[in-house]
């Protein structure tokens, strides 16, 4: 067992050491008062069961008593636990994307893959540090404090690395979590947490800092939703879930949908937008939250734009090709008469869907692509599946008109390629999204060849943006009066 640092020693006049001391008696006092609740929780049916349980009670229970011994760490003891978690889907990302592919049968495995390579690039520890304000009245230290026990949600689209991504940042902020994840993508996420349990467990001592059920379903997640032992709920995965969890009383942070639009005015760099575009539209088949969903282009550059999709490997469809595949890719919802998503045609390749449009597409085809018109399904729905629609416009304001339109005031994501500053700030404001990318690939907004920071939960219907371990903490604060002379 790894045997932890001792806590740095209070020494006088030094203000790095009475930060320590604050920090320790914060935390022991949050120890106390958790200890005392979680007394009062069931005792797990299967102890030992590496945070996997029957049921939501036996769950939640394992996470409440895990939380006070999780809070009274120092920052550099859950940093060490962070690198358990980031080393661990690094070193097996094949093994856990080839589950997860296997189960879900959605996006491609390559690309799950490097979702877990890129672990590296959560936030952790770094981000959670006491402040200190020193003036003639007194001394004041604010803390990030945890708020207990986080009640999370994930999607089939992304299930291990969410998983992995958030335990990161809510071990760093002193919190545990229980993890209701979504069925189409359930085993690969209870194995995954399993092993990075153990992994916790035999370097530290500490069980069941993440937990989830043996059996999830809807109901477990509602159950999960209202239990008095979560302190806060973060979801991930579309308005249906996020609707009922905003219904259980407790402060939800949402990663909603997107629609997210790409502006290309006749500044920009074709060769480079295509090749951003092309990876960011068929990365996972699209199932990026975050990922190109249609494009804008003005016409001046429509020409050569299209043309350097083709040259780039991308295979354009007909019009008739097109409105085939809308068929089949969008059902009838006969109660409201609208057209919504196929789930089955969610993450499939561009082979599968070429057959659906009548077209013969070869396997190593990343993307489709043609020409649509602005009100267009496949515009208009957060289709999730690798064929990107182009639409013509007569310039960049109306470019910009219509991808607010699409975007939906969703406050997601938007991209523009341009060499023009005013026009790209113009379109910043305009659509006032959470992520804004400028001549680049989506994500380096996620810090994939870009200077953002990653989480696969990105809060865009609550406003907490791109989570991180400060996301699940709240600002607690304390004041010692009277002057002091610390130099």
């Amino acid at each position: 067992m790894m045997s932890f640092p001792p806590p740095p020693p209070y020494r006088d006049l030094d203000i790095p050491a009475v930060v320590a001391e604050v920090v320790r008696r914060m935390s022991a006092e949050r120890a106390a008062g958790s200890a005392a609740d979680a007394a009062a929780g069931p005792e797990p049916a299967h102890p030992g069961a590496d945070g996997v349980f029957p049921t939501v009670d036996e769950a939640v229970a394992a996470a409440r008593r895990a939380q006070p011994k999780l809070a009274a760490l120092t920052l550099d003891q859950r940093g060490l636990i962070v690198d358990i978690i980031k080393k661990y889907c690094v070193e097996n990302a094949a093994e856990l994307a080839h589950m997860e592919f296997q189960e879900s049968r959605i996006g491609r495995e390559d690309h799950k893959l490097q979702k877990l390579t890129i672990i590296s690039k959560v936030l952790g520890v770094e981000s959670l540090r006491t402040r200190v304000r020193v003036d003639d009245t007194g001394t004041e230290f604010i803390a990030a404090a945890p708020f207990g026990v986080i009640g999370m949600v994930t999607p089939a689209t992304h299930s291990v690395p969410t998983m992995a991504g958030n335990a990161i940042n809510v071990i760093a902020a002193g919190n545990t979590a229980v993890f209701s994840p979504h069925p189409a993508a359930s085993r690969c996420l209870q194995y995954a947490l399993k092993q990075i349990n153990r992994r916790i467990r035999a370097k530290t001592g500490l069980e069941n800092l993440i937990t989830t059920m043996a059996k999830p379903s809807i109901e477990a997640a509602g159950e999960l939703f209202r239990h008095p032992g979560i302190a806060i709920l973060n979801i991930t995965g579309g308005p249906a879930v996020v609707k009922a969890a905003m219904k259980a009383g407790k402060r939800v942070i949402a990663a909603a949908p997107g629609n997210p639009p790409v502006v290309v005015d006749e500044t920009a760099d074709i060769p480079a937008a295509v090749k951003h575009i092309i990876f960011g539209a068929s990365f996972d088949n699209n199932l990026l939250c975050l990922g190109d969903k249609e494009v804008f282009v003005v016409e001046a550059v429509m020409d050569e734009f299209m043309t350097a999709m083709r040259r780039a490997g991308a295979v354009e469809l007909a019009p008739g090709q097109i409105e085939r595949l809308a068929q089949a890719a969008f059902v009838l919802d006969k109660a409201s008469g609208e057209r919504h998503v196929n789930r089955d045609f969610v993450g499939k390749s561009a082979a599968v869907l070429g057959r659906a449009a009548g077209a013969i597409v070869a396997d190593s085809v990343d993307l489709l692509f043609g020409e649509t018109e602005e009100n267009h399904l496949f515009v208009q729905e957060e289709q999730m599946m690798p064929f990107l629609p182009i639409v013509r416009v007569k310039d960049v304001d109306a470019a910009i008109a219509a991808a607010k339109r699409a975007e939906h005031g969703y406050h997601h994501s938007a991209m523009i390629h341009t060499r023009n500053d005013e026009t790209a700030r113009r379109m910043a404001r305009i659509l006032d999204t959470t992520l804004f990318v400028r001549n680049a690939a989506c994500t380096a907004a996620l810090g994939v060849d870009g200077p953002g920071y990653l989480s696969y939960s990105i809060a865009t219907a609550t406003g907490e943006g791109v989570t991180t371990p400060l996301t699940f903490t709240r600002q607690r604060q304390m004041i010692i009066g009277g002057r002091y002379d610390y130099f």
